[in-house]
């Protein structure tokens, strides 16, 4: 998988959610995985705010994923669509 962008609670929802299909794995078999009710994994796909740091790095490490902080790219409007 190469690297993806996510600059919204959404956008890292989405990620989230495309790797753990993936995987094969429906929300309640990786809750059960990280010891989290399928609707907690629920919420951190939709990208709620309110998921706690701890949960999202505990679902990172479980679907073999890893948070990169680096600068965040500048681009023009038109070219938006390929940095996603």
């Amino acid at each position: 998988m190469n690297g993806q962008i996510a600059r919204t609670e959404k956008q890292l929802g989405a990620i989230l959610r495309r790797v753990r299909k993936q995987y094969g794995l429906t929300q309640g078999a990786l809750g059960e995985q990280i010891h989290l009710r399928q609707g907690t994994v629920s919420r951190l796909e939709a990208g709620e705010p309110a998921v706690q740091l701890r949960t999202l790095m505990e679902a990172l490490s479980a679907l073999r994923l890893e948070l990169v902080v680096r600068p965040r790219t500048e681009a023009r409007a038109a070219d938006i669509e390929d940095i996603f």
